[in-house]
């Protein structure tokens, strides 16, 4: 695609990055690709939420300038982290991210979602060396009408689950600190969020997301049983929301980085919008003998939106960012990393195949 652009390492080469969540799913993956780009990377985090977790697997921890234990719902020490590590630019991907467990524990999610990101945001203000900053949201922020049309960065906000309120509830914060406080004064930073479809790759073992709970009862030789086999989510590898944070992350450090500084879509295309049914099924052809689907007629299973979709319309055209990889591809990504995992393979230096891979994709 004429204008696609990727990453530059010439750009990232020694920057100073703060990652927060750097030992979760998609933080990791970050971790990998800024430290191929010659990024210093300080890890601000709890320890990995699974085992086992990316982040040991694929030993991110050897690749960080510092690793910071810490629960952002503690300003003090969230305030510390910052200080020791004194970044440029700062990724806040920590999250409570699971819609059922947010049924099962509403306050933690809303402490560690809305309270930490609150926490984080005061001390992006008062730590001097930060210029930009990129708090990733979701898809899920949107007041969702279940219609097929795909939402903006303009649309509403809602939640009518506690963690679709508590990523909606830091989107309003965000703006606020953006308004209020950031963008003011001799040394602004240039804030910016990052709304993402449903990411999926290799090195994902969080419980209660389709993907992992397919590869896991895949290679135990089980059948998956899916809740809502009919609901349509926006599918993409995980790569391809990153790479959005990145190339935000390069503009909203030019001169005139505050006109990115607002909310952004990096969704799939809608083709890739697919029924949670058809993605099991998918991901069962792939993995080959003896994985099996079924349906859970279950009803007491919380509520989960049935249709979302997302509008990337603003980031294809400003940013020069489009999906790379289809579904199928991202399908294909997902279950070969699984099966070298199981195979006993250097799951760093697979995953960072990966990476070369995908930013060599051209879309169709």
């Amino acid at each position: 695609m004429a204008g696609l652009v990727t990453p530059s390492p010439s750009f990232w080469a020694g920057k100073s990055v703060a990652v927060t969540g750097h030992t979760g799913f998609k933080g990791s993956w970050l971790a990998l690709w800024l430290h191929g780009l010659g990024a210093r990377i300080h890890g601000i985090s709890l320890p990995p939420p699974t085992n086992p977790s990316l982040y040991e697997v694929a030993r991110v921890s050897e690749l960080l300038t510092s690793d910071s234990r810490v629960d952002l719902t503690d300003l003090k020490a969230t305030h510390a982290a910052l200080e020791k590590a004194r970044p440029e630019i700062v990724f806040h991907l920590a999250a409570q991210s699971l819609v059922r467990e947010s049924y099962r524990d509403p306050i933690g999610t809303l402490a560690t979602n809305f309270m930490g990101t609150a926490h984080l945001l005061e001390c992006i203000r008062s730590v001097g060396t930060i210029r930009c900053a990129v708090i990733a949201t979701t898809d899920k922020v949107y007041e969702n009408r279940e219609w097929a049309y795909a939402y903006r960065e303009v649309d509403r906000l809602g939640g009518r689950d506690p963690y679709s309120a508590s990523k909606a509830a830091a989107e309003l914060l965000a703006t606020c600190y953006r308004e209020s406080y950031l963008s003011v004064g001799e040394t602004p930073v240039s804030l910016a969020t990052a709304r993402a479809g449903n990411v999926i790759g290799g090195g994902d073992w969080a419980q209660d997301r389709l993907v992992p709970d397919c590869l896991k009862a895949f290679a135990n030789g089980e059948a998956v049983r899916l809740r809502f086999p009919n609901a349509v989510r926006p599918w993409q590898h995980v790569l391809e929301p990153l790479s959005g944070y990145l190339l935000l992350a390069e503009r909203l450090m030019e001169p005139d980085g505050p006109r990115f500084a607002s909310a952004w879509n990096f969704g799939p295309e809608v083709s890739d919008c697919a029924r949670v049914g058809d993605v099991a099924l998918g991901i069962s052809r792939l993995w080959g003998q003896g994985a099996r689907v079924e349906l859970d007629g279950h009803l007491a299973n919380p509520h989960e939106a049935g249709l979302l979709r997302l509008d990337n319309t603003r980031a294809q055209l400003d940013l020069k960012w489009r999906p790379r990889w289809s579904l199928q591809e991202a399908l294909l990504s997902t279950v070969r990393w699984h099966q070298a995992w199981l195979d006993g393979q250097d799951m760093r230096a697979r995953s960072r195949e990966d990476i070369e891979i995908f930013q060599k994709a051209v879309p169709d």
